[in-house]
């Protein structure tokens, strides 16, 4: 790894300070996290003779919550200014992070359930809108709509706000999807452009994917227009538009086995829709062929990441902060979840980082913005996404504890 690599590592772990707390409602269940396995013939492939033995593995998912009572806000370390508060417990494996137009706050889960945040009575109160559903990983929200994708197909609720105490089910509007389960959780955003963008994630650790697999695609809201703004993508799971640009930019996580130091995970953004490739699997972080399917191929024939995150620090979730309560120096800069490695040794991730980009869109600068979330290599909360809401406070998912927690700036 180079000393710049090296350099930014240490940087993105480095604590920063001081912190509050604030307990919210909570629902009486098991705490933590489930340590099921994944199945080895997703993740496995490309895991060299000498790891055979290896215990690492990536976690499934879990229903269980933490009481917020116990959640380690205490752990939770914010730059000087800030203050970082519980904002709702309940919400089994919570995921993406959308607020309304009356200020209700819907989350998507990584297991089966989807949530509503509500202000009630000057209490937040937490409502299971579904239950059952398959991985309703991927939410958006516009003009009173909410969007839903779940494992094999997107479909919307229209009016929802007003349909809270007796949710309808919901309106299929496309359903030509792999049912893979491996990288089969689908994350979506509403574009300048008013289509909805969805991911397809490569069904394996690394393989060839099928021409139906390792792409971006978009479509009309009401389902047509099927179209594929990206191919050589491996696994998504936070999108956003430049502000200015108007441009897509994405995290996307990198195969494992490797090594634990390479490939580092990546932001990538689209500037040629329907032309660009990112690599998968022939290329990583821009400048290293696979061992396996990279042969005869050169990574100056795919798009290279506008920045690098760290081998196997999991990026999910990311926001471009356009709001006005953080102080300036954050304004138009990238808020990314990086969830937290499991392809390591030594755990890397488990924070919020803010990345700061160059004139061209680049990243210049990468610095921490919230640490804490691994306690002695050991979980102890995982950001999964971020939403910035209307007053300029920031929320953030934990889908290890079940909770979202609000962060602000009350000044210096």
């Amino acid at each position: 790894m180079s000393r710049s690599n090296i350099a930014l590592q240490a940087l993105l772990v480095a604590a920063v300070s001081a912190l509050a707390s604030w307990p919210a409602g909570t629902q009486e269940q098991q705490p933590s996290y489930e340590t099921e396995r994944i199945r080895p013939e997703y993740f496995g492939q490309g895991r060299p003779p000498g790891a055979a033995d290896s215990t690492l593995g990536p976690f499934g998912t879990s229903s269980k919550t933490t009481p917020a009572e116990k959640l380690p806000i205490d752990k939770f370390k914010v730059p000087d200014g800030f203050k970082i508060e519980v904002y709702a417990a309940g919400l089994g494996a919570a995921r993406t992070l959308r607020q309304g137009d009356t200020g209700v706050i819907y989350v998507g889960s990584a297991a089966d359930g989807l949530f509503a945040i509500v202000d009630k009575d000057g209490r937040r109160e937490v409502k299971k809108l579904y239950s059952q559903l398959k991985r309703p990983n991927g939410i958006a929200y516009q003009r009173g709509t909410l969007y839903i994708a779940e494992r094999d197909a997107l479909s919307k609720i229209e009016a929802i706000d007003q349909k809270l105490d007796s949710p309808p089910k919901p309106v299929m509007i496309f359903n030509r999807l792999p049912t893979e389960a491996a990288h089969s959780r689908k994350y979506i955003t509403i574009g300048p452009d008013n289509k909805l963008y969805f991911q397809i994630g490569a069904p394996c650790n690394i393989c060839i994917p099928s021409p139906e697999h390792g792409q971006i695609r978009r479509i009309n809201l009401d389902g047509t227009g099927e179209e594929v703004v990206a191919r050589g993508t491996r696994m998504i799971m936070g999108m956003d538009w430049h502000p200015a640009t108007k441009e897509l930019y994405f995290t996307e996580n990198a195969r494992d086995w490797l090594s634990e130091d390479i490939p580092e995970d990546e932001l990538n953004r689209v500037q040629q829709p329907g032309k660009d490739h990112f690599g998968f699997p022939y290329c990583h972080q821009g400048n290293i062929t696979d061992n396996e399917y990279g042969w005869g191929k050169s990574c100056d024939d795919y798009v290279k990441p506008v920045g690098l995150l760290g081998a196997h620090s999991a990026p999910l979730g990311m926001r471009f902060y356009t709001a006005n309560q953080f102080p300036a120096e954050y304004r138009n800069s990238i808020f990314i979840a990086r969830h937290g490695s499991w392809n390591r040794t030594k755990k890397i991730g488990g924070d919020i980082v803010v990345a700061q980009l160059n004139s061209d869109g680049t990243v210049k600068s990468y610095r921490p913005f919230i640490t804490g979330f691994i306690q002695n290599n050991e979980y102890v909360a995982r950001p999964a996404d971020l939403e910035i809401l209307k007053d300029g406070s920031m929320l953030i998912s934990d889908d290890f504890n079940g909770a979202v927690y609000r962060v602000s700036y009350t000044g210096r």
